[in-house]
């Protein structure tokens, strides 16, 4: 399972409604995570490296991240993180 990042205009940003979407905030640390959802998220803030069976992603600001169903994983969030997310 891979993570896909992607960098998004800002009409593409306003188009998926993203500024509506709730947002999560964590100080730096370390935990598993399993998605049983998949997630959409926009990075506002932070840079967080997150370790899978496939290797690691570095996420930074800018980023707009999609996380699959079913992944296994290990955050490592090494600056704060505030993100919009959205579930589905």
């Amino acid at each position: 399972m891979k993570i896909r990042i992607e960098k998004l205009q800002e009409d593409e940003l306003q188009v998926r409604g993203i500024e509506a979407w709730p947002i999560w905030e964590c100080e730096p640390s370390t935990f598993d995570w399993h998605y049983d959802q998949q997630e959409q998220c926009y990075i506002l803030e932070g840079e967080v490296t997150v370790k899978t069976a496939a290797g690691d992603v570095v996420i930074n600001p800018g980023d707009f991240v999609t996380f699959p169903k079913g992944l296994d994983c290990q955050w490592t969030v090494k600056k704060p993180v505030r993100k919009h997310y959205s579930f589905s």
